[in-house]
């Protein structure tokens, strides 16, 4: 991947001074570092606020109560798996549903190393692992936080607008990406 990024930053820099444009590649290299930081500043506090919320919502007992209530979806996706392996999950499936993919990452590793340690194959990746793995790639976000920060500071004006669009895709990409983890892991 370097290579690949090491080659389009000398083939643009070779193109601007074929095309005589040095001050425009400069400009925007320059305009690009600010922009880049300006969006690292929103997203921080975007993930701050619902980090924050996440944490409420473990501290008051909602995380718990959501457990709870999507238990018997976890039991049915990751049969075999033991409580603490499923409590990982559940925090990672309800970060990625409230859009909090950061906060869902070291949930997730957690579940994962659960997971693994349940695994009589070491060498291959069990079906639970492998669920996991895609639940977390086709995650379905309720509040898809991220992108409306994004859209916010580059001043859209309909910041949501783009809500139903998402939920209908993050559920028909979950729903296959499911329905294709249980299909492969009885084929073999």
């Amino acid at each position: 991947m370097n290579y690949i990024w090491g080659a389009m930053m000398l083939i643009s820099i070779i193109s601007s001074i074929i095309t005589g444009r040095v001050d425009e590649t400069v400009n925007a290299v320059f305009e690009g570092a600010h922009s880049s930081v300006d969006t690292l500043i929103s997203l921080a506090g975007a993930m701050c606020f619902w980090t924050g919320i996440m944490k409420i919502a473990e501290r008051s007992g909602i995380s718990y109560i959501f457990s709870r209530l999507i238990s018997p979806i976890t039991r049915y996706l990751f049969p075999g798996s033991s409580s603490e392996a499923r409590r990982y999950i559940t925090m990672n499936m309800t970060a990625n549903l409230l859009g909090m993919g950061n906060a869902a990452t070291p949930m997730g590793m957690l579940a994962a190393e659960a997971l693994d340690k349940e695994n009589k194959k070491p060498d291959i990746p069990s079906a639970n692992l492998s669920m996991l793995v895609v639940i977390n790639t086709t995650a379905f976000q309720l509040i898809p936080t991220t992108i409306i920060a994004l859209r916010a500071s580059a001043g859209s004006v309909d910041v949501v607008s783009v809500i139903v669009p998402i939920w209908l895709t993050s559920l028909f990409s979950l729903a296959a990406g499911i329905a294709a983890v249980k299909i492969m892991n009885r084929s073999l």
